[in-house]
């Protein structure tokens, strides 16, 4: 049996303590997910290849259930990932798919990452970046306008592009690993109406950070934390506990500041454990006047390892020659 030694102790210490820091809650514009832990290639594209092998998942989100206020629907959002490595360069790649709903307005993004992973000590250090487009489409027969404007039709719908850059880094020293990462850097803009409603999607800064404790009889702790930040004028946090049985079964708890708490369960079918579904619920609390109290997340991820193929000299054998 392994006892909790003193590093243990004291990181999740420190997770208690960030989560009682009094940040500021925003409306951030990128999508939020409660299994945020295994969707890390969102956030930061460093994690594109960092553990070997082929990821693929896909989780859907609906967020605030049933609820339908002035401006539409709740939130629903679909998120899909894939990463892959070319061991023989160090180099990690990925692809990433967003579909976000939000009342009147729809925003898909779909990135292409690359990563490379260098071994620093004990760890590996891995740097990243990605390129894509971000699309933005507002249904005008959906928008409540309060002031109306001329130049802002009162039907159909108008979509826009824009190119989109994200870059990121983390160090993983197996036991604990820490990235940061920014989207959006160049900041693009959306104008729509013929430039009566001009939105720019803000940089986006992420510190994504976890620790493993391996404990008795095949259990292992996994306490995660992320910080968001939109321009580096307000932050929100995250903050989870994940305990997984075996590699097979999973279960935890997750707070995020100022809004709700959530439980969080996972399950792996195959017999390698490489096919896994989990699943989060959200009980929110904070801001219920303008929200419904539940939110859920289904996710499936697929998890196939590289095939090794190791071969064995036979020994030949003939009435002449033995080699």
């Amino acid at each position: 049996m392994e006892k909790l030694n003193f590093l243990n102790i004291r990181f999740i210490l420190i997770f208690v303590l960030l989560a009682k820091l009094p940040f500021v809650t925003f409306s951030q514009q990128d999508a939020q997910f409660t299994q945020y832990m295994y969707n890390g290639i969102f956030y930061n594209p460093a994690f594109a290849g960092k553990d070997g092998g082929y990821h693929f998942s896909a989780l859907h989100r609906t967020q605030w259930l049933n609820y339908s206020g002035t401006n539409g629907p709740a939130p629903i959002t679909q998120l899909l990932t894939a990463s892959g490595r070319l061991d023989n360069y160090n180099v990690g790649y990925g692809l990433s798919f967003v579909n976000d709903n939000i009342g009147p307005s729809n925003n898909q993004e779909i990135n292409l990452s690359l990563a490379y992973h260098k071994n620093l000590r004990r760890g590996v250090l891995s740097f990243g970046a990605s390129g894509g487009i971000f699309s933005s489409t507002l249904k005008y027969d959906e928008l409540v306008v309060i002031n109306p404007d001329p130049n802002v039709p009162v039907t159909g719908r108008e979509t826009q592009m824009n190119i989109n850059f994200g870059a990121g880094v983390i160090y993983d020293r197996g036991n604990y690993y820490v990235g940061l990462s920014t989207k959006h850097l160049n900041e693009p803009v959306f104008d729509f109406g013929n430039g009566a409603l001009e939105n720019q999607l803000n940089n986006h800064s992420y510190l994504l950070a976890g620790y493993r404790i391996k404990t008795f009889a095949l259990w292992t702790f996994e306490p995660s934390l992320l910080i968001k930040s939109v321009s580096f004028n307000n932050f929100s946090y995250d903050v989870s506990v994940m305990a997984t049985h075996n590699n097979k079964i999973s279960g935890g708890l997750a707070f995020r500041g100022e809004e709700s708490i959530s439980m969080l369960l996972g399950y792996s079918i195959l017999r390698d454990n490489s096919l896994r579904i989990g699943y989060a619920f959200d009980l929110v609390f904070g801001g219920l006047e303008a929200k419904s109290p539940t939110s859920h997340e289904f996710m499936m991820t697929y998890n196939l390892q590289p095939v090794s193929r190791e071969f064995q000299k036979v020994i030949q054998r003939t009435p002449r020659f033995r080699f």
